[in-house]
């Protein structure tokens, strides 16, 4: 018994393998979800809070714990201290932790109704092929930040939409996530780039290995920005002229740094995360409150 115990990684351990550093953004996008519907919380909150778990230390978590399991011979050549190359997440507890954290995020769906248990079965599903072979759709950076876009903005904002009117969202709802989806794939790319030359050794085939570094940068900004563009008109279109002015001071804002960040995209792209991804996410908020004036009339 007590070399079972030995060999079971510690809670701390597993924590750091979920990552919750990289939980935030998806938590952001369904709390814009929630503000979005116009509904107000109400008794709802139970069910905010677990949508939030959902979210970030559920589905994201196991997001983490599944690439991590299936990177772990390139981490041991690469980042040989993660939780599992280093051994302390030894055998296949990796695994264990994904499959687990798997079932217990479909558990903690079943009390969001059936839109919610939805999104979180969809958000499972791309968490896994994006990983796990045969799939593995983090081999081609098209298909791969498709899916992660998706599952950070898209996913939680329809999420937390649904769970407050308890239904399917309204279609501009859908709308402005998906727009907002879209532009995350640009994101994604941001992160290619700290590892243009492991990725080419490895066959994985990024933008910045694709495209070459310098269009890889320009395709990621222009993908940030035209959809936020068509947000800004849509506000316009339908009648929310504030939000719309300031949605498009945040995107003048991007347009600023976007211009620094490409003179030097690979030494910049971490800048730029936490510079011009920070005027994104606010832009999302100030769209969620637009939407919220709509459903309100």
């Amino acid at each position: 018994m007590n070399s079972a115990v030995a060999h079971r990684p510690s809670p701390l351990v597993v924590l750091e393998l979920l990552k919750p550093i990289t939980w935030f953004p998806p938590m952001w996008a369904l709390g814009c979800g929630v503000v979005s519907s116009g509904v107000s919380p109400g008794q709802r909150w139970p069910m905010i809070v677990a949508g939030v778990m959902l979210a970030g230390p559920m589905v994201c978590g196991t997001s983490q714990a599944v690439n991590d399991w299936y990177d772990r011979h390139v981490d041991a050549l690469n980042e040989p201290d993660r939780p599992i190359p280093s051994g302390r997440i030894p055998g296949r507890w990796g695994l264990y932790i994904a499959v687990i954290w798997t079932a217990l995020s479909l558990l903690l769906a079943t009390a969001l109704g059936i839109w919610g248990f939805v999104a979180a079965v969809v958000g499972l599903a791309l968490a896994w092929a994006y990983s796990a072979p045969p799939i593995r759709l983090k081999q081609n950076g098209w298909w791969g930040n498709a899916a992660c876009g998706l599952c950070y903005e898209g996913l939680p904002w329809f999420t937390g939409a649904a769970i407050m009117s308890a239904t399917v969202p309204d279609w501009r709802i859908v709308a402005i996530a998906l727009l907002y989806s879209i532009g995350a794939h640009g994101i994604m790319t941001l992160n290619d780039f700290k590892s243009v030359e492991g990725d080419k050794r490895m066959g994985i085939d990024s933008l910045p290995v694709l495209l070459g570094v310098g269009n890889a940068a320009r395709f990621a900004c222009l993908v940030m920005a035209v959809p936020q563009a068509v947000v800004i008109a849509l506000l316009m279109t339908w009648d929310r002229p504030l939000y719309a002015t300031a949605v498009s001071a945040l995107l003048l804002a991007q347009l600023f740094l976007m211009a620094h960040f490409l003179k030097r995209p690979r030494e910049r792209a971490a800048w730029y995360n936490g510079t011009g991804v920070s005027c994104y996410a606010l832009g999302m908020l100030i769209s969620a409150f637009a939407l919220a004036a709509i459903r309100a009339g």
